[in-house]
């Protein structure tokens, strides 16, 4: 089991970025360095935290955690749909094929819950009862199981833009997406979403929300990229406390970066503004949330790689290509 005391030490080694020239063509997104080589794609995760659109800080051990974590689960659902992954030449970093990103990003949410602007919850307390093209009746209330899971789907924001919501008839019409390829990509979410749900429920999670983003690989077939099922793309919380929590009208015991953006919000801040210092304990705690969802979603225990980030994925990285 990880120490609290490793976290504290990595405080002052946590990787906000990366700039490596012999890795190609760099573009920078919001939490992975993305480098372009001999038309394939290396995929460096930082640990840069990002809520309400907004990079807030950095994480120790993080970067490492959301990499492992997205490997787990590319294996486990490679039946379900192939990812771009090949190798990983770094515990930080995804060595995978070069694909067209499609442009949106399929949300799938089996409760209603969620604080920013396109979440279910925020839009329901707001009054609206037409959301993302469903309706809704009267009388939910927040963190409520939905009868079934629903596919909310937003538009995939530049770097420092706000993902916006939109319906499946808009992504068709605008052109986004052909309704074949919507149809296809809303099945493979749902498959995706129940899987998860499958799974974490043996290891007593709640696999709450998700989002996958997709591809198109250069055979023309559309494939998972990004990450699957972590702290950062998804919610998860605690089974076994969560009906005690709704029936109190208390938040759930949750296992992944919404412990931050609760205490940001608690704070008074929802992304616009000065945002509240994040101190030394807050980071370590989050550290520590994220250790715990790696532990309980896979089952395996986190073995951190502490140190020097830089110089070990540099390293690393150089020997993989020599």
């Amino acid at each position: 089991m990880i120490l609290q005391e490793q976290i504290e030490a990595q405080l002052d080694h946590t990787l906000s970025g990366t700039d490596f020239d012999f890795l190609g063509e760099k573009y920078e997104g919001k939490v992975r360095d993305n480098y372009t080589k001999n038309g394939k794609r290396i995929l460096i995760t930082t640990d840069k935290l990002s809520a309400f659109d907004r990079i807030i800080t950095t994480i120790p051990f993080k970067g490492q955690i959301l990499n492992q974590t997205t490997q787990f689960w590319f294996e486990t659902t490679k039946h379900i749909i192939g990812s771009h992954y090949i190798d990983a030449p770094d515990p930080n970093v995804v060595y995978a094929e070069e694909c067209e990103p499609l442009p949106i990003e399929m949300v799938v949410r089996g409760y209603i819950t969620g604080s920013t602007g396109t979440s279910l919850w925020y839009n329901y307390s707001q009054g609206e009862r037409h959301i993302y093209g469903l309706d809704f009746p009267d009388g939910l209330e927040k963190n409520q199981k939905l009868p079934e899971p629903i596919i909310t789907p937003t538009t995939k924001a530049p770097k420092g833009h706000h993902d916006e919501k939109i319906t499946a008839a808009e992504i068709v019409e605008q052109g986004l997406l052909s309704q074949e390829d919507y149809d296809y990509l809303a099945r493979k979410t749902v498959e995706l979403y129940l899987h998860g749900v499958e799974h974490c429920a043996k290891q007593g999670v709640i696999l709450v929300d998700t989002k996958y983003e997709f591809g198109r690989n250069a055979n023309g077939e559309i494939v998972l990229i990004d990450e699957i099922h972590t702290p950062d793309s998804s919610r998860f919380w605690i089974a076994e406390t969560y009906e005690e929590k709704l029936a109190a009208g208390e938040e759930p015991d949750n296992i992944n970066k919404e412990f931050l953006r609760l205490w940001l919000a608690n704070q008074g801040y929802m992304g616009d503004g000065e945002m509240p210092e994040i101190t030394p304990d807050i980071r370590v705690q989050t550290a520590m949330k994220y250790i715990e969802a790696y532990e309980m979603i896979t089952g395996e225990e986190f073995q951190p790689v502490g140190g020097d980030t830089i110089e070990r994925m540099e390293a690393n990285l150089r020997d993989y290509f020599a």
